[in-house]
């Protein structure tokens, strides 16, 4: 007689501090425990289940919270510092009852963050948020305190960008160029989730081991909008949470010497619009920041509709910096090698740092934290006559809301309460928009692959 083994689905535990963050004054553990509007639970609560949900396969943030509803968490004090009890946690966090090594980190790296972006970034009143040189230096401040700006080398942080909601192919490809990365001794930094974020690092993680390099650095960037949609994948050995998608985007820039952009969707649309705004500005003409568009043969007509609206809403030179190269890894990372060599001198020459990129301008309109609702996403001027640079800011804004409406809790309980968000524009912008949105719902790149997409915008000429 075959005897089954039922698998918990849920566990309780309790986790002591790895790799971040081991004592907290009383202070600190009153706000954590307080639900209050001005306390800081909700928020870690959800960012801690996201870390814990990674793998679970949907990138419905409302569905994961309302799946782990009796999910809780707790900070207790002991003379030796803080553990963290936990209770009906997603069982896959564990092996044999004891929370995965990396799970374990990124735990402790929300809590750090959630705990630091608190109090010496919002509360504390040395960064008036509405200037943009204080909204640098607070990115600056949060990376310093996880410790990503310790790495004492040549440039060799090669951001990749791309969707989580990937098929098969692209996703093997997205490896491939990871591993030619890797091979060159260059490290990855990501968003941190799956697919397009997962596959550069699992690759760079192979082309590390066979040159020897036992400390490559896989930076993962999140905010707490996103965190539960795209979980931190276990690859990343350091974690950062940023206090939104406007802070998270300049810390990709600042931290990156060169950026690989592969396949997406919305996001990765966000992403393209936000560089394209930053190397539009004179200011940046200069400044050598290799980028490459890059994808599997199957993927070209993706990249040839990315290009044709960016061409056709913000002019033909806001293409000039952005190199194209199809189903080649290894020139992708022969192109980065080189661009990197030529970043180190510029960098060099102008004493600007190898860690953070001061010298880079990011226009306060890309800067500003823009608040997704029906309401704001109405009022967008999507319209040619403004500057190239503004209209590439507004563009940013309705996708980071097709993002919002597509898998953030707070943007998927709004469209449930007040139907699709609208976007209104010139004709000629709304007709390009649509062909682009349209593209991406057929070519399955809004959701995880096996999912119904319905979707979360209206267009409105």
């Amino acid at each position: 007689m075959e005897s089954s083994i039922v698998i918990p689905e849920f566990v309780d535990a309790r986790v002591g501090p790895r790799g971040s963050l081991e004592n907290l004054s009383q202070a600190e553990i009153g706000k954590l425990l307080d639900s209050s509007q001005g306390g800081l639970y909700t928020l870690f609560r959800k960012c801690a289940l996201a870390v814990l949900s990674s793998g679970g396969g949907t990138d419905n943030a409302k569905e994961i919270l309302d799946r782990y509803s009796d999910f809780q968490i707790e900070v207790l004090r002991q003379a030796w510092g803080i553990k963290l009890q936990i209770r009906n946690a997603p069982a896959a966090a564990f092996v044999d009852g004891e929370m995965i090594r990396g799970i374990k980190e990124h735990l402790f790296a929300v809590l750090r963050d959630v705990i630091y972006i608190a109090n010496d970034i919002n509360d504390s009143g040395r960064f008036d948020l509405a200037d943009s040189a204080a909204i640098t230096n607070a990115v600056f401040h949060v990376l310093r305190n996880a410790r990503v700006l310790d790495f004492k080398a040549r440039p060799n942080l090669v951001v990749c960008w791309g969707g989580h909601s990937i098929g098969e192919v692209e996703y093997q490809y997205s490896k491939k160029v990871g591993y030619e990365l890797g091979l060159r001794g260059l490290d990855v930094c990501t968003g941190c989730g799956p697919g397009a974020m997962k596959g550069p690092m699992k690759g760079a993680t192979i082309g590390h081991a066979k040159q020897r390099i036992a400390h490559g650095r896989y930076i993962g960037l999140t905010e707490p909008g996103i965190i539960a949609a795209e979980p931190p994948n276990p690859i990343v050995n350091q974690l950062v949470i940023m206090p939104d998608i406007e802070k998270r985007l300049e810390a990709f820039v600042r931290l990156a010497h060169g950026i690989v952009v592969l396949p997406g969707g919305a996001g990765t649309a966000e992403e393209i619009l936000y560089l394209a705004g930053i190397l539009l500005d004179p200011a940046n003409r200069e400044q050598p920041f290799p980028v490459v568009l890059t994808g599997p043969s199957s993927s070209a007509a993706y990249f040839e509709q990315i290009s044709r609206f960016v061409s056709s809403t913000l002019g033909a030179r806001a293409l000039e910096r952005l190199t194209l190269i199809i189903d080649d890894p290894p020139e992708v990372a022969r192109h980065m090698v080189r661009g990197l060599d030529a970043v180190r001198e510029f960098r060099k020459e102008r004493n600007d740092s190898y860690n953070f990129n001061w010298l880079l301008s990011v226009g306060f309109e890309l800067q500003r934290h823009f608040e997704v609702t029906h309401e704001s996403m109405r009022a967008l001027e999507l319209k040619r006559s403004q500057p190239p640079h503004l209209l590439a800011a507004n563009l940013r804004r309705a996708f980071s809301g097709v993002v919002t409406g597509n898998v953030k809790e707070s943007g998927i309980r709004a469209i449930e309460r007040h139907g699709p968000f609208e976007l209104s524009g010139d004709p000629a912008v709304m007709h390009l928009l649509d062909e682009l949105l349209t593209a991406f719902v057929e070519q399955r790149r809004m959701r995880l692959p096996g999912a119904t997409y319905r979707p979360c915008y209206r267009l409105v000429a």
